[in-house]
């Protein structure tokens, strides 16, 4: 979870951003580990090493802090998933593409899917539109390309499909932290890819 700027930003631009960052990071940590309520203003500050009211440079309050971050992630998701269909490639090679462009964003981003799973609504109803709408066209992108890999099955079908496969996606990375021995990301992201691909594709 980056923060973008442009090429002519200042010293002091790159290190607000770098903070605005980690406070993204660490705000997402703590509300997966601890839930929305149970982080205050102080801890997020102690995580970046700033105080409390420090907070309020970045962000409005905890919750717009919380938007933030979902919004944000929605946003990649929509955004990336754009960027792999664009590459044009024939149907079940794109479904392969965009598995492991979610995939990657799941090993990656575990913390910010259980703060949505669990905090979506603490977001202000503006947020919480905004995300959704976000999320909606993302879905509508994988069942255009599972339109292609399965022509003969009917919208119904392929929306279930589409919504099994990032429930499999989305619950898997955080849960495999809890193992006694935990496997590396990649080979979690290969399993999870192979077993998704795969239940996509089943007739």
């Amino acid at each position: 979870m980056t923060t973008r700027l442009p090429d002519a930003a200042t010293p002091r631009d790159r290190a607000k951003a770098e903070r605005h960052g980690a406070l993204l990071r660490e705000a997402a940590r703590l509300f997966a580990a601890h839930g929305f309520d149970g982080v205050s203003l102080e801890d997020l500050g102690a995580a970046v090493g700033i105080t409390g009211p420090a907070v309020y440079r970045h962000f409005s309050s905890k919750r717009a802090l919380l938007g933030a971050i979902l919004l944000r992630a929605s946003g990649d998701l929509l955004s990336g998933g754009r960027r792999v269909i664009a590459q044009g490639a024939e149907p079940r090679q794109c479904l392969r593409e965009l598995v492991d462009f979610h995939v990657d964003f799941a090993v990656t981003d575990a913390d910010v899917i259980r703060v949505h799973d669990r905090d979506l609504a603490r977001l202000s109803d503006a947020d919480r539109h905004e995300v959704r709408r976000l999320q909606r066209e993302y879905v509508e992108l994988w069942i255009g390309v599972l339109e292609r890999v399965h022509p003969d099955r009917v919208a119904t079908d392929l929306r279930v499909r589409a919504h099994a496969g990032f429930g499999l996606i989305n619950s898997t990375p955080y849960s495999v932290r809890a193992l006694r021995d935990v496997p590396p990301d990649a080979v979690v992201h290969d399993i999870l890819s192979d077993m998704v691909f795969a239940a996509l594709c089943a007739h």
